[in-house]
């Protein structure tokens, strides 16, 4: 029997749960505060993964005007150390760039032309009855609505988890992340997608994607922990843009642009709360981002797919959550765990450069670690071999014939 859910944010989560849910059938209303298009702090990349998964969902990159694929990869360690990383370029995409207020509003747009109701500018306001039978919300502009279902894709600050009094006081996200754009870039970055392992950042990392027209999504993120307070973050923001090696890629004339922003990162996907009652919480909600990269929009695919499977699967609220649940664990807890590990591992700077060393073997190890960076395969697969294959790091990528 067809439930009906109400989906809270228009984000990568909520609109992969919104399709996923109207293909197999059921009701679905989306709503969220902002209108759109909005921008969101993010590096704006698009893994393997996340490109396959969006193919899944029918998604056409077209959509997105600004919408940039890239081959060439190069990493710099602070020893100075050069690796060129090149991904396939043929076969399909396996890395692209799509800036967040396009891609989103994007996304928006796709669900709607496949009968999707999506309500912008209306904001989450309260639980007025939650029970066995159902659920009640007032939103914003609408009023009261009743439903089987309720999903949360309302980032990692949840209200809806603040409503249901879920939240962790005082948590700001396992990373933080700072970006801006940058416009006028004649250097290699204007082709090529940079990513620099600075000693003061491990294991975090300072990035650059390109976009078109000469420009870049320039950004780092960065563990937080107790000795990095936000003026030690804003002072390094400030120090990157004036490191000669990193200037040198961007070109001599290179402007900022607009501010930067700035935003928390939840990854601990491990111990999030995934579910109460009737309401599931997905994307930065449920903290389902890679503890290693920083990267969110593959795994926010994959739980909003999760969680609208789960109410498809399910007669029951109790067993739409254990299979929710179960279905996370089967796609993101081993890699989190082993995302973890590397992440600790290369807080030391020795561990960094031998790491760094190893990749830069040969052209075997480099091509391979660049197409596992960039999570062409799960993060811990070789772990999992209720996920092995074939065509190990042999797959096309996605978009194969456009």
């Amino acid at each position: 029997m067809p439930s009906k859910v109400l989906i809270i944010g228009a984000g990568p989560s909520g609109t992969a749960c919104a399709a996923t849910l109207h293909r197999l059938g059921h009701d679905v209303v989306v709503v969220d505060k902002a209108t759109f298009p909005r921008d969101k702090c993010c590096g704006d990349g698009l893994t393997t993964n996340a490109l396959r998964i969006l193919e899944g969902l029918n998604f056409d990159p077209s959509r997105v005007a600004d919408w940039q694929t890239c081959s060439d990869v190069e990493m710099r360690s602070f020893s100075g150390r050069k690796i060129d990383l090149p991904l396939p370029t043929i076969g399909g995409q396996f890395a692209a760039i799509a800036p967040r207020a396009q891609f989103d509003h994007a996304l928006v747009e796709h669900c709607r032309d496949m009968g999707v109701t999506i309500h912008e500018g209306c904001a989450f306001e309260t639980i007025t009855h939650h029970d066995a039978n159902g659920i009640s919300v007032r939103v914003e502009n609408l009023g009261e609505l009743t439903v089987d279902y309720v999903v949360a894709a309302d980032g990692m600050w949840s209200p809806v988890r603040k409503s249901l009094g879920l939240s962790t006081p005082g948590y700001l996200g396992e990373w933080h992340a700072f970006r801006q754009y940058i416009g006028n870039v004649h250097g290699s970055a204007n082709e090529k997608l940079h990513i620099w392992f600075e000693k003061d950042l491990l294991p975090g990392y300072a990035w650059s994607f390109p976009l078109p027209d000469n420009r870049v999504n320039f950004g780092f993120g960065i563990l937080r922990t107790s000795d990095r307070s936000t003026k030690y973050m804003n002072d390094l923001w400030r120090d990157l843009l004036t490191r000669p090696h990193i200037t040198a890629v961007l070109g001599e004339y290179f402007v900022p642009e607009d501010r930067h922003t700035a935003w928390p990162i939840p990854a601990r996907i491990h111990d999030a709360v995934r579910s109460s009652g009737r309401v599931l919480f997905i994307g930065d909600a449920v903290c389902a981002t890679d503890t290693l990269t920083g990267e969110g929009i593959g795994q926010a695919l994959e739980t909003g797919i999760a969680a609208g499977e789960a109410i498809h699967e399910c007669n029951t609220a109790a067993d739409v959550r254990d299979s929710y649940s179960h279905k996370i664990d089967s796609l993101l807890l081993a890699d989190h765990r082993m995302s973890s590990v590397l992440s600790r591992m290369l807080t030391h700077p020795l561990v960094a450069r031998m790491v760094l060393a190893l990749v830069d073997t040969n052209n075997w190890t480099r091509k391979n670690f660049v197409r596992w960076m960039f999570e062409d395969e799960a993060r811990a697969v070789v772990f999992t071999p209720r996920r092995w294959h074939r065509r190990f790091l042999a797959r096309p990528g996605a978009y194969e014939a456009k």
